[in-house]
């Protein structure tokens, strides 16, 4: 459970990131951390890519929407 609250977190990062970016041109995490070619930006964003594919993979497992409806035989459309 804590890998899964670790990639949320990253995933809330990377989501704020964006919306930073498209509404503003921001790259908070390239300005926190010196450019987007800095070495550690590019962990951030290899972390924030690492989160969502681990995030795809054990979504149903995790998600309390998902199991409910997998447990109680109801579909969700997804």
């Amino acid at each position: 459970m804590k890998l899964h609250m670790i990639a949320f977190i990253l995933l809330v990062v990377g989501g704020l990131n964006w919306l930073c970016f498209g509404i503003f041109g921001w790259d908070i995490v390239g300005k926190i951390f010196g450019g987007m070619e800095s070495t550690i930006s590019q962990i951030v964003y290899i972390l924030v890519g690492l989160a969502a594919v681990y995030e795809i993979i054990t979504h149903k497992k995790n998600c309390n929407c998902c199991s409910v409806a997998k447990t109680s035989g109801a579909s969700t459309g997804m």
